[in-house]
């Protein structure tokens, strides 16, 4: 299975590292009883907003700005629940080892997404982090991919973005980036589809694998793991699409 060899890697956060949607709702729906009242939150509506700015995201849905702060008071109580996605440490520990710096690049504010990092033992395994208070416009704009490869001191040649939304793939390609759709978050296969990535991937080992860092053991482990789950497997290259079932 071809793939690329990334210079550098800008990943998203929440969904592709770090498997954080169920702390997400819960602090959702209590900072919405907090300020909007009783009743269920809209927090599927949430989602499809997941990467931008959340004060944006408020303001887009109609929400009182001051949801906002009950939120981030309410995430970093429950910060310890969250838990890396599967594969995602060794995916960053594959890509550190084949010399790929890697910048995060998410809808959280760094002090958020620092802390997310550090409760899941991933902060060590990545070399910068830019949160969506650093930048004047937040993903689909690619103002926080262009800021993660300045603070790498990397070029747009040669790196990627990945990303498990719309708004990832739309903010990397608006940067001059390749782009890796990843199956295993919370975007759905046919948007992400849509936007014709150059690699998708339905693992963060099938993603390793993609770009080339795992090694031969950890690659037959992968084709064995999305074998056994009888999942999709969608390369994209050079305006060549090729669609493959495991």
């Amino acid at each position: 299975m071809s793939g690329i060899r990334p210079r550098t890697a800008v990943m998203d956060l929440d969904g592709v590292l770090i498997d954080s949607i169920q702390v997400m709702r819960r602090a959702f729906q209590l900072a919405y009883a907090r300020t909007v009242g009783a009743g269920e939150a809209p927090f599927e509506e949430y989602l499809t907003h997941l990467g931008r700015h959340m004060p944006d995201t408020l303001k887009i849905m109609g929400l009182p700005a001051e949801l906002y702060d009950s939120f981030v008071v309410e995430s970093r109580r429950l910060v310890h629940e969250i838990e890396p996605c599967p594969g995602a440490r060794e995916l960053l520990t594959a890509l550190r080892a084949a010399g790929v710096p890697v910048a995060v690049a998410t809808g959280k504010t760094h002090g958020r997404a620092v802390e997310a990092l550090t409760a899941t033992g991933l902060i060590g395994l990545v070399d910068e982090v830019c949160g969506s208070d650093e930048v004047a416009h937040g993903k689909p704009a690619p103002d926080i991919v262009l800021l993660a490869l300045d603070k790498l001191g990397a070029g747009v040649e040669g790196a990627v973005m990945v990303g498990d939304s719309a708004l990832d793939l739309e903010a990397g390609r608006g940067a001059g980036l390749r782009v890796a759709a990843c199956l295993w978050g919370q975007g759905g296969k046919d948007e992400l589809l849509a936007h014709r990535p150059d690699l998708v991937a339905a693992s963060c080992a099938e993603l390793a694998v993609l770009l080339n860092v795992a090694d031969a053991e950890d690659a037959e482990d992968a084709d064995a793991h999305d074998a056994d789950a009888d999942a999709d497997a969608v390369i994209v290259m050079a305006g060549l699409e090729r669609e493959t079932t495991a």
